[in-house]
């Protein structure tokens, strides 16, 4: 994600670091914790796969596997160099890039269908202000990709996920917050000279789990990045601190995430993890992050194994039945975008107000009775 402010990334670190710590132990409304996600703290990290060396990807926000290497794309870039799809050979180095005929907003995932095209999800929205979002479909051989619009039904939202139904379809998956997380989908074909209505198709309630990562519970609530198994039968979801992976049995990738209950793949301690995909077998997940303001790292892809399907995996303990996204909203429901820590900054100064003002009535109260 783009930095945006005036806070270098060390002061907005420390910021964050020190009201996570103020609010260490706080668990956000509307979050359904369970016994498989109780655990899922306790894991190790990825084993990483190759590091990428090249100076234009130090923002990765989408990456895909392919049978020769790997697809991956920067957050919105204003250097042109870097506003790019990016072909990686098996050891992460650049064999080839593709340029946009225009420039896109805010580029945040990547999906590739089953016959090889890849879909570039440019849904990201850091104020909730758009009055289209987009995706670029670049189909096998095309020099260049073609834009698609799209607009919600009700207002902007903050997105950075993206899936493909069983027909090819792409779904929207939104960033969330407080456990919430809406799904949307074109109402009909995509044309490129078109904007095409979205629909609202349900909620996702994730599970809380205790999974250690650079901004604690915070970092647990959204949703940064999404992705499907080579077969269809499988989809993943991603926060900055896990992995939450659904069975699709039927096809029906809306009843999976609206109705199943995942399994919990800890991605613990990643820098600003954003990307996520299944290798080409589709026995791992692999992940990258974005390594921009972090001078002494370089991205670098991480391997973990894919969880067990639903036949061996604990029984699910609850269902969350499909509702309207104007059902639930949180107040910090779909808070903001830009950079990742920007984003955690301001809802945990958010709640820290929200503190400060109660304790104030309090006293207010018990002053008066005195």
């Amino acid at each position: 994600m783009r930095v945006r402010g005036r806070l270098t990334w060390g002061r907005r670190a420390r910021a964050g670091a020190a009201l996570t710590a103020l609010l260490a132990g706080a668990v956000p409304p509307a979050v359904v914790l369970t016994p498989a996600a109780a655990v899922a703290g306790a894991a190790s990290a990825g084993t990483p796969v190759c590091q990428v060396r090249d100076d234009r990807l130090r923002e990765i926000s989408g990456m895909v596997a392919t049978d020769d290497g790997y697809v991956v794309i920067n957050d919105g870039a204003d250097d042109e160099a870097r506003r790019r799809i990016f072909f990686l050979d098996q050891r992460c180095a650049v064999v080839r890039t593709v340029s946009f005929p225009s420039q896109p907003r805010d580029t945040e995932d990547l999906a590739i269908g089953r016959d090889g095209t890849i879909w570039v999800a440019d849904i990201g929205d850091n104020d909730r202000s758009r009055p289209t979002v987009g995706v670029w479909r670049l189909a096998p051989g095309a020099k260049q990709p073609v834009l698609h619009r799209m607009t919600y039904p009700d207002r902007p939202h903050d997105a950075e996920a993206l899936l493909l139904d069983a027909s090819g379809r792409p779904l929207i998956i939104t960033k969330g917050g407080s456990g919430a997380v809406f799904l949307y989908a074109p109402t009909t074909a995509l044309r490129p000279d078109a904007q095409t209505p979205l629909a609202a198709l349900g909620q996702v309630t994730l599970p809380t789990t205790t999974t250690s990562n650079p901004f604690s519970f915070l970092g647990r609530a959204v949703i940064t990045g999404a992705a499907s198994a080579p077969d269809g039968r499988r989809v993943v979801l991603r926060s900055y601190a896990d992995a939450f992976e659904y069975d699709v049995p039927d096809g029906d990738v809306v009843r999976a995430l609206t109705a199943g209950t995942p399994r919990i793949t800890p991605l613990p301690d990643e820098p600003q993890g954003e990307s996520i995909t299944y290798s080409r077998d589709g026995g791992s997940l692999l992940t990258v992050s974005e390594s921009a303001g972090q001078p002494a790292t370089r991205p670098t892809i991480l391997r973990y194994p894919a969880t067990a399907s639903a036949a061996t995996a604990t029984p699910p303990t609850e269902s969350v039945a499909p509702v309207a996204p104007t059902a639930v909203r949180p107040a910090a429901a779909e808070a903001g975008g830009g950079d990742g820590r920007t984003w955690l900054l301001a809802v945990g100064a958010g709640t820290l107000l929200v503190l400060l003002g109660l304790a104030g009535v309090l006293r207010w109260r018990y002053t008066a009775r005195r």
